[in-house]
């Protein structure tokens, strides 16, 4: 089975943010923006990292928690489902099994009675 480039993700597709990192560390610490957030807005993911003391090495670490958060794997899944055209299958058997959902409430004594759907007939208009 050959593989397929669906669609390629680049440094503008992120926000990437610099900033100080927090906790101990110094002088240095306090005036070095070595802590790095990066957010892919489609998704709405974040990873973040302020653990090294190279800035290079706390945006590796930020991308690679970004890539494992769960908001930003939910959206690679869905984006490669649609790209790849499964989607529109996935909405076609939703509409199908909406049309047979059965609709039960309670009537007047306390029985379940299915209840009929409300006719489209544009009465009332």
């Amino acid at each position: 089975m050959s593989r397929e480039l669906l669609f390629r993700l680049t440094r503008k597709d992120f926000v990437v943010e610099a900033f100080r990192g927090s906790g101990a560390g110094g002088q240095n610490r306090n005036v070095t923006n070595s802590a790095c957030r990066i957010t892919h807005p489609p998704s709405g993911g974040v990873g973040s990292a302020q653990d090294e003391r190279s800035y290079k090495r706390n945006e590796s670490l930020a991308f690679r928690r970004l890539i494992e958060s769960k908001k930003f794997k939910a959206w690679h899944s869905m984006e490669c489902s649609r790209r790849m055209g499964l989607l529109k299958n996935i909405d076609e058997s939703v509409e199908a099994e909406m049309k047979r959902i059965k609709i039960e409430v309670r009537d007047e004594h306390g029985r379940w009675i299915e209840e009929k759907p409300a006719s489209s007939g544009g009465e009332g208009r």
